[in-house]
């Protein structure tokens, strides 16, 4: 029994000190994406408080390409010691496994999940020539005149297009998708009456709700957003457990002690809590938020379920 309890302390003092001693070196930050987008953008606004908290640097590393999958692998591959950390979205964990099951990495396995830190909506936006007010009036034109009414995404297998296919899969409505290469040029013909519908992040599509140009009809997260609080949400608007948001959370490699999973948890919910950085991202369009590592941890199964799913209804496939 001594020999037992001395092993359970001396386990116990070992967690403690390295609890203490992490970080003893800057920390990796993973970023999937080029420089100068939402997730880039977020990881350097955050990725700085995070490290005053530290007391160590995070140093961005953008790893773009192969929609994601380059810069998750990487993750992935490191070293499971707390000094290599990424930034993942809805794309890298949930939409592109379900497009690519031959992926070199499994995105529950090969991950430990440490906190949500942002979520940025969608705007469900139509041309004003299009007579609809609300998600309900919009459904009830698309199932009187099926195959009328299109819609435009940043391309074939995007967060916006699954938006659009998530609609058609709860409501049965037939729409066509038509993807661009980019969701600039896509917002463009949305404003020229070239397309119908567009799902577009709040922060680029409230300029033109605001404006007339576009008319908003509700946006597609779990909560009304800061910013147009006055569009309610599509599961407000008649389809209970529509939701789509491009979110955002950090992960590190599996394996890695839950001390160092704590510690950056716990400098990561700091950071997020205060208002400087709250009102910094919200400026931008992101709602902040935060979780444990087994809130996470579920989130992400419920999502990688959930895309699956339209992904199969829609026969969809990677490029």
């Amino acid at each position: 029994m001594r020999i037992a309890l001395g092993l359970a302390f001396a386990l116990c003092l070992a967690l403690d000190v390295a609890a203490q001693t992490y970080p003893a070196k800057p920390v990796r930050l993973i970023v999937p994406y080029p420089p100068g987008g939402s997730a880039d953008i977020l990881a350097r606004a955050i990725g700085q408080k995070v490290g005053d908290g530290l007391g160590q640097q995070l140093v961005v590393e953008n790893r773009p390409g192969a929609g994601t999958a380059i810069g998750t692998e990487a993750l992935a591959k490191s070293a499971p010691d707390g000094y290599t950390i990424m930034i993942g979205t809805v794309s890298s964990h949930a939409i592109n496994p379900a497009l690519n099951p031959k992926l070199p990495f499994d995105p529950v396995k090969d991950f430990a999940p440490v906190s949500l830190v942002a979520t940025i909506p969608f705007a469900m936006i139509v041309h004003p020539s299009v007579p609809a007010k609300d998600v309900q009036e919009f459904v009830a034109l698309a199932r009187a005149q099926p195959g009328t009414f299109n819609y435009s995404s940043a391309g074939n297998g995007t967060s916006n297009h699954l938006a659009g296919e998530l609609l058609r899969s709860m409501t049965g409505i037939d729409l066509v998708h038509i993807p661009y290469k980019g969701s600039a040029p896509a917002l463009n013909d949305l404003l020229a009456g070239q397309v119908s519908l567009m799902f577009d992040l709040v922060l680029t599509a409230a300029p033109h709700v605001k404006s007339g140009a576009a008319r908003g009809l509700a946006v597609t997260g779990a909560q009304r957003s800061s910013v147009l609080p006055e569009l309610p949400t599509v599961a407000e608007s008649g389809l209970p457990g529509y939701e789509v948001s491009a979110w955002f959370g950090i992960f590190a490699p599996a394996g890695v002690p839950q001390p160092a999973v704590q510690r950056l948890n716990a400098e990561f919910v700091r950071a997020l809590q205060q208002p400087d950085l709250r009102q910094r991202l919200a400026s931008q369009g992101a709602e902040p938020l935060t979780s444990t590592p087994d809130e996470f941890a579920a989130y992400l199964r419920a999502e990688i379920d959930k895309w699956a799913k339209v992904v199969k209804a829609a026969g969809m496939k990677a490029d």
